[in-house]
């Protein structure tokens, strides 16, 4: 049974279209082409996010649903689809008992499976080790490894099975040594933990780092020798935590802190810099520039905007899914200790794609998504800025269109860190389709170079990644 679309459920935005679930999973090949598709581009696109499979008691939030992955991998001049549920060990259970057996984040935790407060969907960002595709969850989970073609579930990865710490959304892969970094945070000590597992799948570094307190950050960043973990003024009610409720506060007298550490190092080796009260969602690069950290981020100082009294029961997360993050510099001076920040630009934009071979170095180029001015959270286009001047270049998807974060592909053989192909899933509100569309890293504005026409809707979203045709 579905996720029911009737009755209150009706009511909830985030169960209707374009986000609301399809049934299902599905494949179809050699897809319809509008224009010509790149030879070149070899591999796999593929985008996280929920598609609720059975009806929960009381009120849904969008995070709630079963992750399901839709991919279009892509070979030889040719395009086909795929849509496959993540099979976490939560998701295994409620087909086995053929119902929801846990409530959802708005809800209280009570009459929750023993032990697991929260269900696991892995349904939020994926990032390719190891020659497999990890599904994550942003709460902190238990990896769910992908094969990245047929999209198979392949369960928990070696390193990751029966061990006491979980791992967050934002894993990082280094592609300079093919190390994940990552780390995983809870309402309980310890406060959060930072793992490094090697190329080859074995996990070689794990550290406490303290904290103050039970915290709720959701990314992180790396650069060639040091990692980059968050402490921001943004985290649970004690006293809703000891209810079984999820609630959390902004508390913009403490400051942003960011640690410091170096890749392999034991966490009391961490430095901590201060900046100014934030939230960050998403980070888009950092790079060492000789003894300072250079780290560019969507950053917002509203992370919990008032609630509107007249989204009724929901507003609390109508509002909070309201992002308004805008590009943001750091400098991390190692020498001094002292923080640098300033705006990069006063446009609403997230979810940033860059070329992940150039993670952790130096990059000029990025492309985020344009939140549009929505009741809720769609990205009507992608915004391209050179991070060198802070100008920008906007593609709009048109009237209606809504967009998924993008990957970077470059071309091959390409002269440039922006040579190559920008791809995005767009779902087309108005008719209830969705495509893929190809763009020119270089020549952004310009219509699409191609369009790749899907066989059914692609519910609006999470996270999204590239794997290579020599991982697919």
């Amino acid at each position: 049974m579905s996720a029911a679309t009737t009755g209150a459920a009706a009511a909830n935005p985030y169960l209707r279209p374009p986000f609301g679930p399809v049934q299902g999973e599905a494949e179809a090949r050699d897809l319809r082409v509008i224009g010509e598709l790149p030879r070149d581009l070899r591999g796999v696109y593929a985008r996280n996010g929920p598609n609720a499979r059975f009806q929960a008691t009381g009120a849904y939030h969008w995070f709630d649903g079963d992750g399901m992955v839709h991919a279009v991998s892509f070979r030889d001049g040719r395009a086909d689809y795929r849509a496959r549920y993540v099979q976490s060990d939560h998701f295994r259970a409620e087909t086995e008992a053929g119902r929801a057996l846990w409530t959802g984040l708005l809800e209280p935790v009570h009459t929750n499976p023993r032990g697991a407060p929260y269900k696991d969907t892995a349904n939020t960002d994926l990032v390719v080790h190891d020659g497999r595709m990890l599904a994550l969850w942003y709460i902190s989970g238990v990896p769910v490894a992908l094969d990245p073609d047929t999209l198979e579930s392949l369960g928990p990865p070696g390193w990751a099975r029966d061990q006491p710490f979980r791992v967050s959304a934002h894993a990082k892969v280094c592609p300079g040594t093919g190390e994940l970094l990552f780390f995983d945070y809870g309402p309980r000590p310890p406060w959060m933990r930072y793992g490094v597992v090697s190329r080859g799948g074995r996990l070689t570094h794990l550290t406490e780092v303290a904290l103050p307190g039970p915290r709720l950050p959701h990314d992180m960043a790396f650069t060639e020798r040091y990692s980059v973990l968050m402490d921001l003024p943004v985290f649970h009610r004690a006293d809703a935590l000891a209810a079984g409720r999820w609630l959390i506060d902004y508390h913009p007298d403490l400051p942003a802190r960011f640690g410091v550490l170096p890749r392999h190092s034991a966490g009391s080796e961490i430095r901590w810099f201060e900046a100014e009260p934030c939230y960050i969602y998403h980070v888009v690069n950092a790079w060492e520039d000789g003894d300072a950290i250079e780290m560019l981020a969507c950053r917002t100082t509203s992370p919990l905007p008032a609630p509107d009294p007249a989204d009724g029961p929901l507003a609390r997360m109508m509002a909070n899914l309201r992002l308004k993050a805008r590009l943001h510099r750091y400098r991390f001076d190692l020498r001094t200790g002292q923080t640098t920040e300033a705006p990069v630009d006063d446009l609403v934009t997230e979810f940033p794609a860059i070329d992940q071979g150039r993670a952790g170095r130096p990059t000029r180029h990025a492309w985020l998504v344009s939140v549009a001015d929505t009741p809720t959270l769609c990205f009507d286009g992608l915004v391209k800025y050179d991070l060198e001047t802070g100008r920008s270049l906007t593609h709009r998807f048109g009237e209606g269109r809504f967009g998924s974060e993008a990957v970077f592909v470059p071309r091959e053989g390409a002269r440039a860190e922006d040579d190559g192909y920008v791809l995005s899933f767009v779902t087309d509100a108005r008719d209830d389709t969705s495509a893929v569309v190809v763009l020119d890293g270089q020549d952004f504005e310009a219509p699409p170079l191609c369009t790749v026409e899907l066989p059914r809707r692609v519910p609006l979203g999470f996270h999204a990644c590239w794997a290579p045709a020599e991982t697919a």
